[in-house]
């Protein structure tokens, strides 16, 4: 029975060739087999399962994470890739991988937690000990919908494995209205804060504050959307304050602790995060992030030098505010020799650039198996305390509450000038002092201080294209004033929505939103 479990196991992780759209031969939803659910532990397989999905290399380990970045106005393409070209200037298709190969792997995801919610019916246990169990489930579910709803917009729902009886059902479904999707994404998400607990023994694991945090995200998303309203602003900020005034999180007193994976495990900020923990598996579920945005031919990266910050974007932040140095890398040594950003491209190699690069995820990967820093021990945040912080700062703003504005913003900033052990380069560490920068806000705290503090905090943490999105700022952020000045092709009625994979259309055209 153990060698039949560890089968189904890989089963429910490892689907790497079906999607969503190849219901018509061997649906994404058929991994439920009969017998296999009688004990909590075979519902946490099966939750494992879809927490996998996540850090696959179709999701975060690169084409999800760096399509968010490029998306943004933040980071360049240092790369003539199709694919990559159609992300970074706005001229996506529905042929592109980073569209359809994030698409399968997040359904896949959804696939496997749907099993162990089903599942979990087999299960004869009380429910104080099988409900927080597969309260994890239900908030990985909503996790992989918020991306797709924010993503897509309409989608398809499914909410149960996919059988032999209810597949003719599925062949042909219809995309969900995006305001339905967003229900359900707050029904898990009520579910998993009832019943999961209030602390775990490692971020990756969800707990009741990291659905909080969740609802409050979900609900400031959905205000600023066509069916939302303002009294979505007053219930985030209640979601916001509720992990605010648990005690169960503060800000970590050294930025640089969140991107070093020796460190960021035991951070006293990390709400959930994404674990990598030297993972390499068959199916890519590891971690290429760190050379997709590491030097060419640096001497310790080695990286690819593809998604890089715009220099513009590098010009704005100060020089004195430690989150400057933790986030770009400025020196490097290229073939034994020491220099700074100007002259990165000594290598030669047509894709290294002369700017500084994303320095979050190449500085301190932990141990890690192959080279360019691939499968990294990094716990990507995916929901950190700074960012509950910030949202409740927005709410604030929008309800009219300034004084929680300015105490909910300025921690984040009064964090930002502790300083703390850093690198340029990873070679020497170099103490940075407490500074001034940046100082505490005062006054009326608008929407834009609001926006600006994330673009800061949160930079390269592919958080920034789902505010430019929500926000409707595109217009704005891609006009010739930007920081990557014009997007040429950029057009704000169809470009906030990724369009659907072309293959799942022309096996389903119930799936095609211009026709239905």
């Amino acid at each position: 029975m153990k060698n039949t479990k560890y089968i189904i196991w890989l089963l429910v992780i490892g689907l790497s060739i079906m999607g969503c759209s190849d219901l018509e031969e061997e649906p994404v939803g058929l991994l439920s087999p009969d017998g296999f659910f009688n004990t909590t532990e075979d519902i946490q397989i099966a939750v494992n399962g879809a927490y996998t999905h996540a850090i696959n290399e179709e999701i975060w380990g690169r084409k999800l994470s760096v399509s968010l970045m490029l998306r943004s106005d933040m980071v360049n393409l240092q790369s003539n890739q199709t694919h990559r070209v159609e992300m970074d200037m706005h001229t996506i298709s529905g042929n592109n991988e980073m569209v359809y190969d994030p698409w399968r792997r997040i359904y896949l995801g959804i696939a496997a937690a749907n099993t162990a919610i089903a599942g979990a019916a087999d299960v004869d246990a009380a429910a104080d000990l099988k409900n927080p169990v597969v309260a994890q489930a239900y908030f990985i579910r909503a996790w992989y919908y918020f991306h797709l709803v924010r993503l897509f917009g309409d989608v398809p729902y499914i909410d149960e494995p996919i059988t032999g009886a209810n597949a003719e059902v599925y062949r042909n479904i219809s995309c969900t209205p995006e305001a339905e999707v967003y229900a359900n994404i707050i029904s898990d998400l009520e579910f998993a804060e009832q019943w999961l607990y209030p602390a775990s023994e490692a971020s990756g694991i969800p707990t009741t504050y990291s659905a909080s945090s969740y609802l409050a995200l979900v609900y400031l998303t959905r205000a600023t959307s066509n069916f939302g309203s303002a009294s979505d602003f007053s219930t985030a900020y209640s979601y916001a304050k509720k992990v605010i005034n648990s005690g169960a999180y503060t800000l970590d007193s050294n930025f640089q602790n969140l991107f070093n994976a020796a460190e960021s495990g035991a951070s006293p900020e990390m709400i959930f995060t994404l674990d990598y923990n030297n993972v390499e598996a068959d199916d890519n579920a590891y971690d290429q992030v760190a050379p997709m945005t590491g030097i060419r031919s640096d001497d310790d990266d080695q990286g690819w030098s593809v998604a890089v910050p715009v220099m513009a974007v590098y010009n704005s932040f100060d020089p004195a505010d430690y989150r400057t140095r933790v986030s770009f890398q400025t020196e490097a040594t290229i073939g034994g020799t020491t220099v700074d950003y100007t002259n990165f491209s000594i290598s030669g190699h047509g894709d290294a650039g002369n700017m500084p690069y994303i320095a979050k995820y190449t500085r301190y990967p932990g141990d890690y198996a192959r080279g360019n820093k691939r499968a990294t021990s990094i716990n990507y945040p995916m929901m950190r305390y700074a960012e509950v912080l910030l949202i409740a700062a927005e709410c604030a703003v929008e309800t009219g509450d300034n004084a929680g504005a300015l105490n909910y913003i300025n921690q984040v900033r009064e964090r930002a000038r502790k300083g703390g052990a850093s690198t340029n380069g990873g070679y020497v560490p170099e103490t940075v002092p407490a500074s001034a920068v940046p100082a505490d806000l005062s006054g009326t705290v608008t929407l834009d201080d609001v926006i600006e503090e994330r673009r800061i905090e949160l930079a390269f943490e592919a958080k920034r294209w789902y505010d430019i999105k929500r926000r409707n700022l595109g217009d704005q952020v891609f006009s010739a004033s930007g920081y990557e000045g014009a997007k040429p092709d950029w057009n704000a009625s169809v470009d906030y929505d990724t369009p659907i994979p072309q293959d799942e259309i022309e096996r389903n055209p119930n799936l095609d939103k211009l026709t239905n």
